[in-house]
């Protein structure tokens, strides 16, 4: 116990110092927000993976989808890391830097409300992210209590409260720059604790080739494989659709999420987007692979202690289950680990969370003429607002972990993804194709949750941003364009020209 909390005294002493430090790049809007858009690669990148990856992931879907799915779970890791990162990266890195920056915008609703000239289209953005980045906030305090529950025999509520406050201080005193730095922090925390931990976790079982073994022996109850033993070993798993539905929401789904789009408004240059890129990757793919590859060995831990009452499996029991035999120094990584994935998440929601309400709903529209100093104090007030609703909702969660995110992520990529991406590539999409990308997202996660027409929230997720894709640009070849004039003003960024070294091209 000595060991655990002194981890944890370390933990919380440096994320407050780093909050303290960075005090004084939060003394305006552009720096509390966006750290003055100078932010390097490194800091990016792992704000960026530290945002993508929590306990919600850690917790919840490693223990979920590696019960389900076996070892082929592995794969949702590797889509996070090449489509989620990677390609997220190269597609939308730049473009969204530079037009960010040319249209003065700060959140992912000032953006649409400046790219598509309407105030309505940015005060509906920044309803729907105020709304649905709370289920997710909600989910990442259940992950970690979980884990907290177990180590500390604390109750869930004090965990929540901690954590809560924690994550608060050191955003409202530093900003954006605070949970850059502490994500970096939390970053290398987390990429050093999934390999301990992965290796511990297999050394119980015999080593990894003993427990690969063990796995294979065990019948599949997925109905597609029709009890056949090695399932869960096999290259695609007991059930690939599903498999799919799962890598395109986790996967795809980042790129219309508000706080990690945000990633790029406030990166540096273009040798930080390019170090950027492979440093993200790589994080990603140590970080989630490694989660999911863990988890997929979840059935060699099969107890009593992973069902209900009633004979469900309680999925985010799994995860906590599997290390709760480590020795007390890795378990105080283990803490420390989901204690960093989910902070580091937090702080990026609530800072997305009240500087949208702040700049795209109450400057001009409810306050006008609001000086600088306002606009600071209130994304401060609204920052604890934000943290207080989510920990009430956190305290009495609906749902368990996965099934909140997924609701989430399928609310807020089904509704952004479309308009943000074809946005920054076509003239042609219009408001209609906006305001209809806005409905179908919203719409058909909201109506799934009440009528069940799918039966996971992860694939209605993923079909709320199938069916954005193919809405926007219908309704875009059918319905009224945008002023031509403002349109080429908005795409003028891209083409100006800019001197470059004879390193970055050969061109006389």
């Amino acid at each position: 116990m000595i060991t655990k909390v002194l981890f944890l005294l370390l933990f919380f002493a440096s994320m407050i110092a780093v909050g303290w430090y960075s005090r004084k790049h939060a003394t305006n809007v552009d720096d509390f927000v966006l750290g003055g858009r100078g932010v390097g690669p490194w800091l990016t990148a792992f704000a960026y993976g530290t945002s993508y990856f929590s306990a919600v992931v850690f917790v919840g879907y490693a223990g979920q989808f590696g019960y389900k799915y076996g070892l082929s779970a592995t794969w949702i890791g590797i889509g996070n890391a090449i489509i989620g990162s990677l390609v997220a990266w190269v597609v939308l890195g730049r473009r969204t830097r530079v037009m960010s920056k040319h249209l003065s915008a700060s959140t992912m609703p000032d953006y649409f409300g400046k790219r598509y000239d309407s105030q309505g289209i940015k005060i509906a953005a920044s309803a729907i992210s105020f709304i649905f980045l709370i289920p997710y906030t909600a989910s990442v305090y259940n992950g970690l209590s979980r884990l907290f529950g177990m180590a500390f025999e604390v109750p869930y509520s004090l965990c929540v409260i901690i954590m809560a406050a924690l994550t608060g201080v050191y955003v409202i005193l530093g900003g954006y720059m605070a949970t850059a730095i502490n994500d970096f922090i939390q970053g290398i925390i987390m990429l050093f604790g999934i390999v301990a931990v992965i290796w511990a976790v297999l050394s119980e079982k015999g080593g990894f080739y003993q427990a690969v073994q063990s796995l294979s022996m065990i019948e599949s109850d997925v109905p597609l494989t029709m009890g056949q033993q090695g399932a869960f070993t096999s290259f695609f798993g007991p059930d690939l659709p599903n498999l799919l539905g799962v890598v395109v929401l986790t996967s795809l789904g980042t790129w219309g999420l508000p706080q990690m789009v945000h990633k790029f408004y406030a990166i540096k240059d273009e040798k930080a987007i390019k170090y950027g890129t492979l440093i993200s990757t790589l994080f990603a793919m140590v970080v989630s692979g490694g989660c999911y590859f863990l988890g997929g060995f979840a059935r060699l831990f099969e107890s009593e202690e992973i069902y209900d009452g009633a004979g469900s499996i309680i999925y985010d029991a799994i995860v906590p289950k599997m290390l709760s035999g480590l020795p007390d120094l890795l378990m105080g990584i283990v803490i420390v680990l989901v204690l960093s994935a989910s902070m580091s998440t937090l702080s990026s929601l609530v800072l997305t969370s009240s500087s949208t309400l702040t700049l795209d709903l109450v400057k001009d529209h409810i306050i006008k003429n609001m000086e600088e100093k306002k606009q600071l104090l209130w994304m401060r007030i609204f920052l604890v607002f934000f943290i207080v609703v989510s920990v009430i909702i956190a305290l009495d969660p609906p749902t368990f972990i996965a099934q909140l995110m997924g609701i989430s992520w399928g609310a807020l990529a089904g509704a952004f993804l479309a308009p943000f991406l074809y946005g920054l590539y076509w003239k042609g999409v219009t408001k209609a194709a906006v305001w209809c990308s806005f409905a179908v997202g919203v719409g058909l996660t909201v109506a799934n949750l009440f009528l069940k027409f799918i039966s996971s929230p992860i694939n209605a997720g993923a079909v709320s941003m199938i069916a954005g894709l193919i809405v926007v640009p219908v309704v875009s070849l059918i319905s009224p364009k945008m002023d031509k004039e403002k349109l080429e003003h908005i795409f003028h960024c891209l083409e100006e020209k800019v001197w470059v070294s004879k390193r970055k091209s050969i061109e006389e």
